[in-house]
């Protein structure tokens, strides 16, 4: 017997044209929901002001809770490390400010200690409050 038709070889195929449109906007989007994220995450109730001022230099986000926990940008730091965790971080970028967020149910001495360590390391320092309503 004579085969008249022809032995087809299959062979799997994946199109992955698609796909890169696909990981560009995935890309994409991850990027701009990273922008628009507030840089701290830790709640904290900020004392109000009349007046605001926002600065685009690069920062270094101190916050200390009620709790009297301390987070350089979002790490937490016992006080005691606080000012080798400052001055590492100063040294990593000399020109950035320090970004006090300081509940404001904390007693005024909490803040003085801390605006001690940002004068003995010589930088400068910035109180963040919420627009007074």
């Amino acid at each position: 017997m004579i085969e008249l038709r022809k032995k087809k070889d299959y062979t799997a195929e994946v199109f992955t044209s698609a796909m890169n449109d696909i990981m560009f906007f995935l890309m994409l989007f991850f990027i701009l929901i990273s922008t628009l994220l507030n840089p701290s995450m830790i709640k904290v109730s900020l004392p109000s002001s009349r007046s605001s001022q926002s600065i685009q230099k690069k920062e270094i986000n101190l916050t200390m809770t009620k709790e009297k926990n301390y987070f350089v940008n979002n790490t937490r730091v016992p006080f005691d490390a606080l000012e080798t965790q400052l001055k590492k971080e100063l040294s990593a970028s000399p020109e950035a400010f320090i970004m006090l967020r300081f509940d404001n149910s904390l007693p005024i001495q909490d803040l003085v200690d801390v605006l001690s360590l940002g004068n003995r390391l010589n930088s400068k320092m910035i109180i963040a409050t919420a627009k007074q309503k």
